[in-house]
């Protein structure tokens, strides 16, 4: 069960990202108000996860979520490009990710 309220809390980290981006600058009220509520979520399911995962772990595991999902949107939703070397270091992200949930 921790995995999965990990999980949910790199997708909500994803969501603060997006909505960052939109907020301008927390210049826009809805946006604004989207990111803190999710920072305020994926930083409250962290906290759960980690009282039985490592912090080490699970921190790399949280973050990596979020890198890989506002690297995607970034990609998807805003035209930013994708290259051979942003591409070979994401596999590296999502390789890493790997390794600390098998170790």
């Amino acid at each position: 069960m921790s995995w999965i309220i990990l999980g949910v809390a790199g997708l909500l980290e994803v969501v603060w990202a997006l909505a960052m981006k939109q907020s301008q600058g927390f210049t826009r009220l809805w946006p604004s108000f989207v990111t803190l509520l999710a920072m305020a979520g994926s930083f409250g399911l962290l906290a759960l996860a980690l009282r039985s995962l490592p912090l080490g772990t699970a921190y790399a595991i949280w973050t990596g979520i979020g890198t890989l999902g506002a690297f995607a949107a970034g990609i998807a939703l805003f035209g930013e490009p994708l290259s051979a070397v942003r591409l070979g270091a994401v596999v590296l992200i999502l390789g890493g990710m790997v390794l600390l949930k098998l170790s």
